[in-house]
């Protein structure tokens, strides 16, 4: 069946709409500086934790293994309590 002219790029549009609106839970309303800090930051931690888990696959060296091991524990310690 054909289709109205015009149709498919208001489709396309709206779709492009929704991925670029922020993501957040309905009725749950705008964040709080308090929280968009939080997830900042749980952001942050998170990176860190994965560079760290990319040195650790790395290394070697049982010193430096230490001390990423350690790094990783305090960063996933964090993280537990932003959650």
């Amino acid at each position: 069946m054909p289709m109205a002219r015009g149709w498919e790029s208001k489709d396309v549009e709206s779709q492009v709409e929704e991925t670029q609106a922020p993501k957040q839970k309905p009725g749950s309303g705008p964040k709080t500086p308090e929280e968009l800090k939080r997830d900042e930051e749980r952001k942050d931690l998170q990176l860190s934790r994965t560079r760290i888990v990319n040195d650790l696959a790395t290394a070697t060296h049982p010193q430096h293994r230490k001390s990423l091991e350690a790094a990783l524990a305090h960063l996933d310690k964090r993280i537990a309590g932003l959650s």
